[in-house]
């Protein structure tokens, strides 16, 4: 198995890439600030995607969509929230997801590969907690992308799944997380392991429950 995975330097990302790589299989990480054996890719940079494929053109049996940032955990509904963070959040998690899917569809395309798209259940209609709007929102359009992308790309014979990692031990998810990142990892390459065109366009949790648009 051939992948590649953005934003895997740290995190869920790191995670899974140490996962794969554990189990034989051949992982391109991608990371906006490479470390040694990562490739530069910064999936709010188009030119960093085109060039990232440009240098990387074998298929693919799995892309993951990992990146993502979450900037607005903290603020105020009152005064919060400002027009860059939201610029900035949808420029990662959304289009940077779209992006990078179209960067890397000739090498998905030629090997029928598979799509992962790690969004959140906060982007879920039945996540209403309140407050982290930027997040939510793009987290939601990044699944509204995902199920519309599973019915493109059907034709291609590219299943597309979309994913929750669960609450997570990371630096988004913070210490007081309720699993780890090795559990969320492993369950995401079950569900990967799993997807093909009969469940395209699923939205899942790491442990394979079913999630709401």
């Amino acid at each position: 198995m051939r992948g590649l995975i953005t934003g895997a330097n740290r995190g869920i990302g790191l995670a899974l890439a140490q996962h794969y790589t554990q189990i034989g299989a051949q992982v391109l990480s991608g990371a906006r600030l490479p470390a040694l054996g990562q490739i530069a890719l910064d999936v709010s940079n188009p030119a960093s995607l085109q060039a990232a494929s440009a240098q990387n053109g074998q298929p693919l049996d799995l892309l993951i969509c990992n990146a993502g940032v979450y900037l607005d955990k903290n603020e105020a509904l009152d005064n919060g929230y400002a027009a860059p963070l939201w610029a900035d959040s949808f420029a990662t998690n959304v289009t940077g997801v779209f992006h990078t899917v179209q960067a890397f569809l000739p090498q998905l395309r030629a090997a029928r590969g598979k799509l992962a798209i790690i969004s959140s259940i906060m982007g879920s209609s039945a996540s209403t907690s309140g407050g982290s709007y930027i997040y939510r929102a793009s987290k939601a359009a990044a699944a509204n992308l995902g199920r519309n992308l599973a019915l493109d790309l059907a034709r291609d014979g590219i299943p597309v799944g979309i994913y929750h990692p669960g609450w997570v031990q990371t630096d988004m998810g913070g210490a007081a997380a309720s699993i780890s990142v090795q559990t969320s990892a492993t369950g995401l390459a079950q569900r990967f392991s799993a997807l093909s065109l009969h469940n395209s366009g699923c939205f899942e949790t790491y442990d394979g429950t079913a999630l709401t648009f």
